[in-house]
């Protein structure tokens, strides 16, 4: 019995977890004006609201926008944040540790802090409704400095050392030997950079208010409000949006374990 209750407990949980998303998903292949599952269930199901809503005004644009900006997003942080923590990791410089804290002290602040700073900056810049503010701001994490840096840390330096005495450069070494160690930090660091990315709704809304400009998570907050009784339409929105998450999660599932199995570890 004792075996037999924590496998009841997270079958439970599990229901609870996946019951809205599950809900979701039905109600996008009906019209999405039943009230009880019931009727839910023996309506007539189609494909209608997504073919509705892939033939609509301006969501793939949407679509298009945010499967944009999250790749750019992905590739730029993996990138820029694997230099920055070879940097702090493997080289030493004045004020080394004043500089990693204030990095760090980034990943404190709440983002409403920094709203009205970043919207002003943006306006400066003459960036608003433009890829470059929902891009260049966000091209480098904290989250993904600290995480690389301290894998790196954990990485003997005997490979390094070795290709320096061959001759390599600096941007050999990190990219042909310690990109290579660090794949799996990698893999998880760009399926989160995905993920907030692909579901980031502040500083989108905030810096585009074209319509074409908009990523899907605003777009459909405004087709929220176009379409306010419309929940078919409105549910086969959200599964489209969904449906990259879930299969990333899917493809990546071992690749993350493994990740976070690196970064608890101690190589």
């Amino acid at each position: 019995m004792k075996k037999i209750l924590p496998h009841i407990f997270l079958w439970i949980f599990l229901f609870a977890l996946l019951f809205p998303l599950g809900w979701m998903f039905v109600m996008s292949f009906g019209h999405g004006e039943s009230s009880s599952i019931a009727e839910m269930f023996s309506q007539t199901w189609s494909f209608k609201n997504y073919s509705d809503i892939l033939a609509g005004d301006v969501f793939p644009r949407y679509l298009f926008n945010s499967f944009f900006v999250s790749i750019i997003l992905t590739a730029g942080n993996c990138t820029l944040c694997l230099l920055t923590a070879y940097v702090f990791a493997r080289k030493e410089f004045r004020f080394k540790n004043f500089w990693f804290a204030t990095v760090l002290s980034v990943l404190i602040l709440p983002a409403q802090v920094v709203m009205i700073p970043m919207y002003r900056l943006m306006v400066m810049f003459g960036w608003i409704n433009t890829y470059w503010a929902l891009i260049i701001p966000w091209l480098v994490t904290p989250f993904g400095v600290f995480m690389l840096k301290q894998f790196i840390e954990s990485i003997s330096r005997d490979m390094e050392d070795a290709a320096c005495i061959d001759g390599a450069s600096q941007l050999t070494i990190v990219f042909r030997i310690v990109m290579p160690l660090a794949k799996p930090m990698l893999i998880l660091l760009a399926v989160f950079e995905f993920l907030a990315s692909w579901n980031s709704f502040l500083f989108p809304f905030l810096f585009t208010n074209d319509e074409n400009m908009r990523t899907l998570p605003v777009g459909l907050a405004f087709y929220l409000g176009k379409q306010s009784l419309d929940w078919g339409h409105l549910m086969a929105g959200a599964s489209i949006a969904a449906a990259p998450v879930i299969m990333l999660f899917i493809l990546f599932q071992r690749k993350i374990v493994a990740g976070l199995m690196a970064g608890a570890l101690k190589q």
